[in-house]
């Protein structure tokens, strides 16, 4: 392991034990999700590296040191296919690594519609759960010190899915809508894509596309060929986008930490480094 990996993980597991206690998870909606307010009081079910069982979407809070805090945040989106949620090491560890950043992270319990005898669809249940989250952030702004003119998505795998079913809409609340977190705009300002799927992904986009940070490994079956094109609609759009192909690990390696490749735990950098180029992080 390398020396900057090694003091990486040891940053990494200090945030973790900090904060625990910090930890705030809000539901989206108070009195449980609509047209499913019964089922919000069911367990959710956790074991090792999964979460399932989620009836009762919600956001987890995650913030940064308040010396560091500048303004940007993050609605981190684990994958898991859709039949469960990774929410350790592509949830708390992601938002653990934006905190570092001075970026203020949530982590998004969405409902899962692969899990078995689920009830949910992904183009109205899923994506309620992703607009309600991101409204409910920007509603909340002043709370955490946001700027909600720098206030993006990031997904893995299935959760980068998640990200596409609104991050190409124009995502406006209703202005007459009884709840008024649904008076404010869904979309994302820009999006960080970690092999995503392939669910969502535009066959093109306009230049007004969220700026876009994308990444995967070329042997990826499932995901290389949703970043490739991805990209290439946004080149043709003239639109933001960094892509990232890495030659090795495939697919599912998380934030880069117990890769044996080099360069696969070096991709947070990556990321920070194309945060910091595009003003979301100082």
């Amino acid at each position: 392991m390398q020396p900057v990996n090694k003091l990486l993980l040891c940053l990494l597991f200090t945030m973790i034990h900090l904060h625990m206690a910090a930890q705030q998870q809000i539901s989206l909606w108070p009195n449980g999700a609509p047209g499913f307010e019964n089922r919000k009081g069911e367990p959710e079910q956790a074991k090792d590296w999964w979460v399932k069982n989620i009836h009762n979407p919600s956001i987890t809070v995650y913030l940064p040191a308040a010396n560091k805090a500048n303004g940007t945040a993050v609605l981190v989106c684990p994958g898991g296919g859709h039949k469960a949620l990774v929410y350790n090491s592509e949830g708390r560890d992601a938002a653990l690594f934006l905190n570092s950043l001075g970026i203020t992270a949530f982590v998004l319990k969405y409902r899962l519609f692969r899990e078995d005898n689920s009830p949910y669809t992904l183009d109205k249940e899923v994506k309620m759960d992703a607009y309600r989250a991101m409204r409910l952030i920007r509603s909340r702004a002043g709370t955490w010190g946001i700027d909600t003119a720098k206030l993006g998505m990031m997904g893995f795998s299935a959760g980068g899915e998640v990200v596409s079913l609104i991050a190409y809409q124009n995502g406006d609340g209703d202005n007459s809508a009884i709840d008024s977190v649904d008076r404010f705009n869904g979309r994302p300002n820009f999006q960080v894509l970690i092999y995503p799927g392939p669910l969502g992904i535009p066959a093109a986009v306009t230049a007004t596309a969220p700026p876009a940070f994308l990444l995967a490994a070329n042997n990826d079956d499932c995901c290389s060929e949703p970043v490739m094109q991805l990209a290439a609609a946004y080149r043709k759009a003239k639109a933001s986008v960094e892509l990232h192909l890495y030659s090795v690990d495939k697919h599912a390696f998380n934030m880069g930490y117990r890769s044996p490749f080099v360069s696969i735990k070096g991709w947070p950098q990556r990321l920070a480094d194309w945060l910091t180029d595009n003003g979301y992080s100082k």
